[in-house]
């Protein structure tokens, strides 16, 4: 191009504009994420971004604005709508013209948002994060957990300066039956971006001392209701559904339950609720109580008055009874006195005819009888000699005979 048929910058990009306008005159609806959301001076201003399936890898890019008058009228439907607002990292489907300005460049204009598609991303998340929990073996954990019966040490994650907090604590300590409760609390962010790590942080500082708690309670009042991504996470649901105490939520809203309310212990729709629950709970235990007391005091005075009508009973049977075991025993002694002699004689034979046996065999092994026999004994200093080894010359003997004894020295 010769240099006499330069064009200036302006005059290029009104080429452009023109350009545009005429290859792209109408509207289109395109599916992109959220890589940037920000308000300014009641416009919106949008960074979108697809990724490729597979590596996640960026494969396009754009900017859209979304003007005043417009984003006056999709915010407020779209928040109502899905529950949140529009924010980095959502899946969205937009209404957009092409918009080339020879000073600002190149833009998506947004004419319409439909939240049916962003809630249908938000569902297929939101069933993938279940399906991983369950697939864990973590999805009812809590549920296996108890409410201990005097539950009344509390540990509340919460925002301090938050009107449910607020309400939380006038509903427990201010209950109609003068019941006593403990509140610990443990700061959180409860809405935006940091939800899930503040949440976190706070479980591990209960986890630290939970001992010293019954239950924990999760609660979240006076913010935005539509911003409620935060408790879609599955970090904070694998924490709170392992964690080791019942955990009950009352993050106040009315559409359908986050995953944190899907995993934890017990889900109401309040924080009021939260402190009603918990009340409902200890009043229970106490009714019971109670109960047990009337029935103590029934119970005890007539199982008194029973006792004593069965010792009443017994004290007029005891002297029936003291004279008839004297009966029969004095029958006893009379049966012994009358058998006793008779077993007395009879030992007594019975004894006799033993040493009678003994000394007929005694008289059997009798010295004498064996000398009646032609037998003799040799004895050496009163004992009887067995071997004559036992003898030496000049030795005196003593020989035993039936008729006498005769003497003898060995030569």
């Amino acid at each position: 191009m010769r240099s006499d048929n330069k064009l200036t910058l302006l005059e290029l990009n009104r080429l452009v504009r023109e350009a545009i306008s005429d290859a792209l005159p109408g509207e289109y609806w395109v599916e992109a994420e959220l890589s940037e959301c920000r308000e300014h001076g009641g416009h919106c201003y949008l960074e979108l971004i697809e990724k490729d399936e597979r590596s996640a890898t960026p494969v396009a890019k754009a900017s859209a604005k979304c003007w005043r008058q417009t984003w006056q009228m999709v915010r407020p439907y779209f928040e109502r709508t899905t529950g949140q607002p529009l924010r980095a990292g959502l899946k969205v489907l937009l209404k957009v013209y092409p918009q080339f300005h020879e000073a600002y460049g190149f833009s998506w204009i947004v004419t319409d948002i439909d939240p049916t598609y962003t809630l249908g991303d938000m569902a297929r998340r939101r069933q993938e994060i279940v399906r991983q929990l369950k697939e864990e073996g973590v999805f009812d954990m809590q549920r296996e957990l108890s409410i201990p019966l005097f539950a009344q040490r509390i540990a509340v994650i919460s925002a301090p300066s938050a009107a449910g907090y607020g309400d939380f604590l006038r509903q427990l300590h201010d209950n109609p039956y003068g019941l006593r409760f403990e509140t610990t609390l443990f700061a959180a962010t409860m809405q935006g971006e940091q939800v899930e790590q503040s949440i976190v942080s706070a479980l591990n500082e209960v986890y630290g001392r939970q001992e010293a708690f019954d239950v924990v309670v999760i609660i979240r009042g006076g913010g935005a209701t539509a911003d409620l991504s935060g408790f879609d996470t599955l970090a904070l649901a694998e924490n709170v559904a392992q964690f080791p105490l019942p955990v009950i939520t009352g993050i106040g809203h009315e559409r359908d339950e986050t995953i944190l309310d899907m995993v934890s212990h017990t889900r109401v729709k309040t924080p009021t609720a939260a402190a009603t629950l918990l009340v409902d709970n200890l009043y229970r235990v106490l009714q019971r109580l109670e109960q047990a007391e009337a029935f103590l005091g029934r119970y005890i005075p007539e199982r008194l008055h029973s006792q004593r009508q069965r010792i009443s009973q017994l004290s007029t049977l005891i002297p029936t009874l003291a004279l008839r075991t004297l009966s029969e025993g004095r029958h006893r002694i009379e049966l012994l006195e009358h058998r006793l002699p008779v077993a007395i004689e009879r030992r007594l034979t019975d004894q006799r005819h033993r040493l009678e046996r003994t000394a007929l065999l005694l008289q059997g092994f009798d010295p004498q009888l064996l000398l009646a026999r032609g037998y003799s004994i040799t004895l050496k200093d009163g004992r009887a000699v067995r071997d004559p080894g036992q003898l030496q010359p000049g030795d005196e003997i003593e020989t035993r005979v039936e008729k006498g004894t005769i003497k003898s020295r060995v030569i």
